[in-house]
C-alpha cells in the first residue's frame, strides 16, 4: 500500500539517551536482534504500562461524551425549543455552528497542551464546560435575555471541544502500550461522537415535539410545559457537567511515572517547528483535507439533521432515532476496527479505502432517495382526491391510495434509517484510523498539535457549511449531495495517498 519509512538520519535524532543504535550501526528489528543474540524477544518500549490508564481514558472519555452531549442539545429538539424559547431558523443554525466557532482559539489550546500538559489543559476544558451549562441554567423570565445566556453557554461548551476532540492520540502515545494505541484513541475520541448521538435519544424522549400548531397559536401551557422540560436537562446536563469536573480535578495525572514505549519517551519538534513540518509535508496536507471535508460535510448534516429530514415526513421522533443510531454504529465499528488495527499494523490505508468505498455508496444511496421521496409523495396524495367525481368511487380510490402511500412511506422510512446508520458507521469508524495515519505520517510532531490542525479544518468545513445554512435553509438538497461529494473526493485522495509509520518503527526496533 505504498507503506515506508524515515531515513536513520531522520530517526536518530528521536531517540534520548540509550534509546537507539550508535550513529552509523545498522537498525535490526527486535526478533532479527533477539535471535543473532540467542535471548527471548523482549517487550517493546524503555518503560511499563499502569492499570490507572484505564481510568484516565474514562475520565477523558466521559468528559467528551458530556461536550457532545451539550453541543447537540438543540439540533433534536429544534421544533420544540423553537415554541418555548421563540427560536429563529438563525438562532437553531448558530446554536450548532458555536461548536465550529469555539474551534477559533484551536491553536491556544494545542499550546497549552504542548507545554503545560494533559491535567492542565483538561481542568481548562472541563471548567468551560461548567461555566457553558451553568450559564444556560440561569433562571430569568425575559425571553431575549435567555436565548443569550443559551448562546453563551453554548459558545462555551464549544470552546471545550479542541481537547476533547484532539488530545486523543497524546493521551494514548502518553499511558498505552504501542499495541493499545489505536484502541485508546478509538475510546477517547468516538465517545465525543457517541454523546451527540445520545442527544438525538434523550432530547425527542424527554421534550415533547409540539401539536403541530405555529407557536402564535400555541396555548401558553403547551408552551410552559415543553420549556419545563427543556429547563429538566439543561440542569441534568450541568449536574454531570459539573461531577467529571469534581473527579478530573481530584484525580488526572498528567503522565506515569514511566512512559510505556519508545514513542512515549523519544524527544518532539518544537510547537513552532511543527506547524513549519506539517505546512511544508504534501502529504499530510492531502490526507488531512481527506479527514476534513467530508467528516466536517457529515458533523454539519447531523448537527440539522432534524431539518433534512422534514420535506420528507420524518417526524422528530424518528430523525432523533437515525440519528442515534447512526453515531452509535460509527463508534462500535470504530473501536472493534481500531483493536484490529492494533492487531494487524500497517494497514491503515486500506482500513480507510474499506471504509470510505462503504461512505460514498452509503451517501449517494441517502440522497437519491430522498430526492426521489420528494418528488412523489405529494403525487400520491394528488392522484388520491382529484379527478373523481362518485363518492363511492373516490371513497375506494382514497383508501387504497391512503394504503399505497402507507406503504411508500414505510419503505421511504426503513431505506432512510438503512442510508444513514450505514453512513454513519463507515464515516465515525475512519475517524480514530485517521488519527494513528496523521501521527504516523508526520512524528515526531506532537499528536495534539497534529490532530488539533485536522480538526480545525473539519470545523471550518462545517462552519463554512452551517453559515450558508443560515442564508439557504429552506431548500436543503443541495446539502444531502454535498455528502457523496466529499466522500468520493476523500476517496480519491486516500487511493493517491503515500503511507509511513515512522512512530511504529521506533517501537519494533532496537539496537543490537
Amino acid at each position: 500500500m505504498g507503506a515506508g519509512w524515515s531515513t536513520e538520519e531522520e530517526r536518530q535524532p528521536l531517540l534520548g539517551p540509550g534509546l537507539g543504535p550508535a550513529p552509523g550501526t545498522v537498525w535490526r528489528s527486535r526478533e532479527a536482534a533477539a535471535a543473532a543474540s540467542g535471548v527471548p524477544a523482549a517487550v517493546p518500549g524503555p518503560g511499563r504500562v499502569y492499570g490507572r490508564r484505564w481510568l484516565v481514558l474514562l475520565l477523558f472519555s466521559l468528559l467528551g461524551f458530556a461536550q457532545g452531549l451539550v453541543w447537540n442539545t438543540w439540533g433534536p429538539i429544534q421544533n420544540s425549543a423553537r415554541q418555548a424559547y421563540g427560536f429563529s431558523s438563525w438562532d437553531i443554525a448558530l446554536l450548532v455552528l458555536w461548536g465550529p466557532i469555539g474551534f477559533l482559539p484551536c491553536f491556544a489550546f494545542m499550546w497549552l497542551l504542548d507545554k503545560r500538559g494533559l491535567r492542565v489543559t483538561v481542568l481548562l476544558t472541563s471548567f468551560l464546560m461548567v461555566l457553558g451549562t451553568g450559564l444556560r441554567c440561569i433562571p430569568v423570565s425575559d425571553l431575549m435575555l435567555k436565548r443569550r445566556l443559551i448562546h453563551g453557554g453554548q459558545l462555551l461548551n464549544g470552546l471545550a471541544g479542541p481537547t476533547v476532540m484532539n488530545a486523543a492520540p497524546f493521551l494514548s502515545t502518553t499511558w498505552f502500550s504501542a499495541d493499545e494505541r489505536a484502541t485508546a484513541t478509538a475510546i477517547a475520541s468516538m465517545l465525543s461522537y457517541l454523546g451527540g448521538a445520545c442527544a438525538f435519544l434523550v432530547g425527542p424522549l424527554v421534550v415533547p415535539a409540539p401539536n403541530g400548531t405555529s407557536p402564535l397559536l400555541a396555548s401558553e401551557t403547551s408552551r410552559t410545559h415543553i420549556k419545563d422540560l427543556i429547563e429538566t436537562v439543561l440542569y441534568a446536563e450541568f449536574g454531570v457537567v459539573c461531577l467529571l469536573f469534581s473527579a478530573t480535578l481530584a484525580y488526572f495525572p498528567p503522565r506515569p511515572p514511566l512512559p510505556p514505549s519508545v514513542a512515549a519517551a523519544s524527544q518532539r519538534l518544537s510547537y513552532r517547528r511543527s506547524f513549519c513540518r506539517l505546512l511544508s509535508n504534501m502529504r499530510f496536507l492531502m490526507i488531512a483535507l481527506a479527514y476534513a471535508i467530508p467528516l466536517g460535510v457529515f458533523a454539519g448534516w447531523s448537527g440539522v439533521l432534524d431539518l433534512i429530514l422534514t420535506p420528507v415526513h420524518v417526524s422528530q421522533v424518528d430523525a432523533g432515532w437515525i440519528g442515534f443510531w447512526s453515531i452509535v454504529g460509527g463508534c462500535v465499528v470504530g473501536i472493534a476496527m481500531a483493536r484490529f488495527a492494533d492487531f494487524i499494523r500497517g494497514m491503515l490505508k486500506l482500513i480507510l479505502l474499506l471504509l470510505f468505498s462503504g461512505a460514498t455508496l452509503s451517501s449517494t444511496w441517502f440522497t437519491l432517495t430522498c430526492l426521489n421521496s420528494i418528488t412523489h409523495l405529494p403525487l400520491t396524495t394528488e392522484v388520491t382526491v382529484t379527478h373523481v367525481h362518485d363518492s363511492v368511487i373516490k371513497k375506494e380510490k382514497t383508501e387504497g391510495g391512503l394504503k399505497e402511500e402507507n406503504g411508500f412511506v414505510k419503505n421511504l422510512k426503513l431505506t432512510l434509517y438503512a442510508s444513514c446508520i450505514l453512513l454513519g458507521v463507515f464515516l465515525n469508524s475512519s475517524i480514530p484510523i485517521f488519527f494513528e495515519l496523521f501521527v504516523e505520517t508526520v512524528y515526531p510532531v506532537p499528536e495534539g498539535i497534529t490532530c488539533g490542525v485536522v480538526t480545525f479544518l473539519s470545523n471550518m468545513f462545517m462552519g463554512v457549511l452551517l453559515f450558508f445554512l443560515t442564508f439557504y435553509h429552506t431548500e436543503l438538497s443541495w446539502f444531502n449531495w454535498c455528502l457523496p461529494g466529499s466522500c468520493l473526493l476523500s476517496l480519491l485522495l486516500i487511493l493517491c495517498f503515500r503511507e509511513s509509520y515512522d512512530r511504529l518503527y521506533l517501537d519494533v526496533v532496537v539496537s543490537v
